[in-house]
This record gives structure tokens, sequence and C-alpha cells, in this order.
């Protein structure tokens, strides 16, 4: 599983990948977390506001810093 972490950088991104990296955690799953600062890669992905989560290509939420509990939701849903 690849989960990006689609920001600037802003303290509000860094949040995010803190928040997908305990979620990570909690499951024991075999996941990378990357993180895009990139503003044309951000864009590609038709996101108008960051930080985004971005689970196996698919944006799972944008413009929000979700609980660890919501991540840990998105990425269950999201295991084969």
């Amino acid at each position: 599983m690849v989960i990006k972490v689609l920001g600037s950088g802003c303290a509000n991104c860094q949040r995010l990948e803190a928040v997908a990296r305990e979620a990570v955690a909690r499951l024991g799953i075999d996941a990378e977390v990357e993180k895009v600062t990139d503003f044309a890669d951000i864009m590609s992905y038709g996101i108008m506001t960051t930080p985004a989560l971005v689970v196996d290509e698919q944006v799972k939420l944008a413009g929000r810093v979700p609980s660890v509990d919501d991540v840990v939701k998105i990425l269950s849903a999201a295991q084969p």
C-alpha cells in the first residue's frame, strides 16, 4: 500500500503525515508513506485544498486533518 500526503509542508500537512504513520503503526500493515510537495504533482490529483491523503492513487480526503481513528478506517477499507 502506498500512502501519499499531499501538501506544501505546512503544519497541517506535517500533522496529517504523523496521523497517517500512526494509523499504519496501529494496523501493523506494510505501507509506504510519502510526502508530495511538488505543486504540479499535487494538482494532478485534482484537489483544491491541502493537506490531502491519497491511498493507492485514490484521493481519500482533502482540506482537513482527520483523527488517527478516521485514517485507520480509511486504510482498513482500502486493504485488499
